[in-house]
């Protein structure tokens, strides 16, 4: 096979043109910029191109597959050549269903836990000695890369709701077809993609529609749009061609600051914690045992995940302060990190910074359904950079109207790189837990080193 990549510096774009390559397969590929970690991983595995750029000559007949990243626009030299040969031509998602077509297909969708959940199924069966492939959207413990394709019979995917490329709008998890899927919830985010609520639930139905017949769903019965969504399609009679698993909050105990997770009688300690984390390792667990993993062994695989990257990852602690960073930024993910963490140590303050960074978190229209997210926390402060507004193309943020949205007396709301490191170190960190909630870098902050700093 030989497949050419045109965007392929993304994440995860980079990370499939080298799981093709370990498989044996020709592979090329084309960016105009490459950052760090993609620039050093294609050149470790001889896959970097020669040169930034578009280049037509390199799109020839002899090619089997055109892989199509977000990246690329409507008018790329590269797609336009493509085309004009009559080239197979696939996005990200595409892509993966045509190499997992003989496989049995896990999906993990939601707006919120599915990477976590996606890796809570990948390190129980990796620990359990299960073949599989895989596709999760952050670096973990234990795997080398976050795509793997490979012979195995099963693929593990995390399903994402976002455009699949720029000639294929519909969402990523529309074209995987699963036979295992999970919903872990439902909460509008995204509005620069789904500009109402409506329209955003309907890809979760669409999503449900493409599991294969006899398929099994796994959804989360206590979210509460997520369980009218399901009544509903149960009326239509649109749902009679697969079983329904509804998960809950597992059996749980919490001693001294550390969780254990209790399953058909059997108990073991976990190091994540959370109503939220709780929910995901049960949903992971109803996947294992789809795929012949029992509560035992279950358990025992489970007990030293550690979490995936950025979610409420332990930066640095020490006897009485812990630091905690977190991907959070979606009202439902801010609530209920902020919760998990407050649940989990009650006696000690809870510090929370969140940064509004995406589209969605900087629109003012949005801000209101921030209300209530950061209610638990003792310290709460919000900041925004500017130059991310810029960035975006995006009209100035008014601190008053995130005051207004967040509806959290006492918010500080920052929008000055300056101002925010003095308020970091102007907080007191005893007897307290810091917890960092970002999709971005607060405007360059060394975060790691402050971390450390003020647990040191």
């Amino acid at each position: 096979m030989k497949v050419h990549f045109i965007a392929i510096g993304g994440s995860v774009m980079h990370q499939l043109a080298i799981a093709l390559h370990k498989k044996g397969y020709t592979v090329t590929g084309s960016d105009d910029e490459i950052f760090e970690p993609a620039k050093s991983n294609l050149k470790n595995e001889g896959l970097l191109p020669a040169s930034d750029g578009w280049f037509p000559e390199k799109i020839n007949a002899d090619i089997d597959a055109v892989i199509l990243g977000m990246h690329a626009k409507q008018d790329n030299p590269e797609l336009q050549k493509a085309k004009e040969l009559g080239l197979k031509i696939y996005s990200f998602p595409e892509y993966i269903f045509q190499e997992s077509k003989n496989k049995t297909r896990v999906v993990v969708g939601g707006s919120h836990g599915k990477t976590t959940t996606t890796s809570m199924i990948m390190h129980v069966l990796k620990k359990t000695g299960k073949d599989f492939d895989y596709l999760v959207g952050a670096k973990l413990e234990g795997f080398p890369q976050s795509v793997n394709i490979t012979n195995a019979p099963v693929i593990v995917c995390e399903g994402d709701e976002y455009p699949a490329s720029v000639i294929e709008k519909r969402p990523k998890f529309h074209f995987l077809f699963p036979h295992i899927a999970v919903i872990t919830g439902i909460a509008w985010d995204h509005i620069n993609v789904f500009p109402t609520f409506d329209f955003y639930l309907e890809q979760f139905k669409i999503f449900i529609d493409k599991i294969e017949p006899g398929g099994v769903l796994i959804y989360n019965e206590k979210d509460g749009e997520l369980e009218n969504l399901i009544n509903e399609m149960e009326l239509d009679k649109s749902l009679t061609n697969i079983k329904l698993q509804p998960y809950s909050l597992p059996g749980h105990r919490i001693k001294n600051g550390k969780t254990s997770l209790i399953i058909d009688g059997y108990e073991s300690e976990i190091n994540v914690f959370g109503d939220h984390n709780l929910l995901n390792a049960n949903a992971a667990y109803f996947v294992c045992k789809q795929l012949g993993v029992d509560a035992k062994s279950f358990l025992n695989a489970i007990a030293d995940f550690t979490g995936a990257s950025k979610r409420l990852e332990l930066l640095a602690s020490n006897h009485q302060t812990n630091v905690y960073r977190d991907f959070a930024h979606a009202p439902s993910k801010v609530k209920a990190t902020i919760e998990a963490v407050k649940q989990q140590f009650p006696d000690r303050k809870l510090i929370a910074l969140l940064e509004l960074h995406t589209y969605s978190s900087l629109n003012e229209q949005f801000m209101e359904q921030y209300a209530g997210a950061m209610q638990q926390a003792d310290s709460a402060a919000v900041f925004y950079s500017k130059h991310a507004l810029e960035l975006k193309r995006m009209p100035l943020l008014p601190r008053e109207k995130v005051y207004e949205g967040f509806k959290k007396n006492g918010l500080v709301v920052i929008n000055e790189k300056a101002e925010l490191e003095r308020w970091l170190h102007d907080q007191s960190y005893n007897n307290a837990n810091l917890l960092l909630m970002s999709s971005g870098n607060y405007d360059g902050i060394d975060i790691l080193t402050f971390a450390r700093e003020i647990t040191g």
